[in-house]
């Protein structure tokens, strides 16, 4: 919040599925890399959005 000045929310999805998505487009999904991400990979994501 604090970096990017917004305030992250979860939302329960299903199968194992974790995605990120910023203003509504994913940005991470483990369904591409079968993995969940480092917090290094998702701030890295976010950054390349700006």
């Amino acid at each position: 919040k604090q970096k990017y000045g917004v305030t992250a929310s979860l939302k329960e999805g299903h199968s194992g599925i974790f995605e990120v998505a910023i203003d509504g487009k994913t940005v991470y999904s483990n369904q591409t890399t079968y993995r969940f991400p480092t917090d290094e990979e998702i701030f890295e994501r976010i950054d390349a959005t700006k």
